[in-house]
């Protein structure tokens, strides 16, 4: 997807404008991410984590344990379907990618999530790779669920969702999922196919509050249109 199908189609186009933000030049730094992103993946055969620890969850699947882990890890091998050199190749593909986001962020947490069914035929994003602290492996795609939680709505609706201030967005009644009561700014980005059907989300969370705009927005929609191609080997 282009840049500029991709700013429109996200809702990102409006707030750009808004800001008055010059989009030719935001769009060529985007552009220069991208390339540089391209050639990182090429080049890269990172480890990858077939299983991951992740906080134990409270009343109702909330991340209200902060702090706590489960006894057992997160098994995405089981959930991907094996550790099959399709599935190897995609965890390859998106280590790299968060690779080469951390290295060019001033993030503290990322991760990139692919829309799957899970072990029990649920509707939800999986977390492929990330960096920062453990957190939930799925978030459910069901309107309830998207009620509490940013990367369920954002995968719903398709729109992107910038938050620059945590604690004023939820003061006003903004949904909001907190596993870690340090972040103080997100953002969450759709990922679509080439039929514009959503088909992930990336997922960056700050301990600084107003980070994502400038450069670190075009660095998000670099990777957002570089991703999805990269799903093409999963199976």
């Amino acid at each position: 997807m282009s840049i500029a199908l991709y700013l429109e189609q996200s809702g990102l186009l409006a707030q750009l404008n808004s800001q008055q933000v010059d989009i030719e030049e935001f769009s060529a730094v985007v552009s220069d991410f991208q390339q540089q992103l391209v050639a990182h993946i090429a080049t890269s055969t990172p480890a990858v984590q077939w299983q991951y620890q992740v906080p134990e969850l409270g009343e109702g699947g909330a991340c209200s344990l902060f702090g706590h882990l489960a006894a057992e890890p997160y098994d995405l091998a089981a959930t991907l379907g094996g550790e099959t050199a399709d599935n190897l190749l995609l965890l390859q593909r998106m280590t790299a990618v968060v690779e080469y986001y951390q290295q060019h962020s001033r993030s503290d947490w990322f991760g990139v999530y692919q829309r799957r069914f899970n072990l029990v035929a649920e509707d939800v994003l999986v977390k492929l790779a990330y960096f920062g602290a453990p957190s939930r492996p799925e978030f459910p795609l069901t309107t309830e669920f998207a009620a509490i939680s940013n990367n369920s709505s954002v995968a719903l609706s398709g729109q992107a969702r910038l938050i620059s201030q945590v604690a004023s967005y939820v003061a006003a009644g903004g949904e909001y999922y907190t596993c870690d009561p340090k972040v103080q700014a997100e953002a969450c980005l759709p990922l679509y196919a080439e039929s514009g059907e959503v088909i992930g989300i990336v997922d960056a969370e700050a301990f600084s509050a107003d980070l994502y705009v400038g450069t670190e927005l075009a660095l998000l929609v670099a990777v957002v249109t570089v991703l999805p191609s990269l799903f093409a080997s999963k199976n």
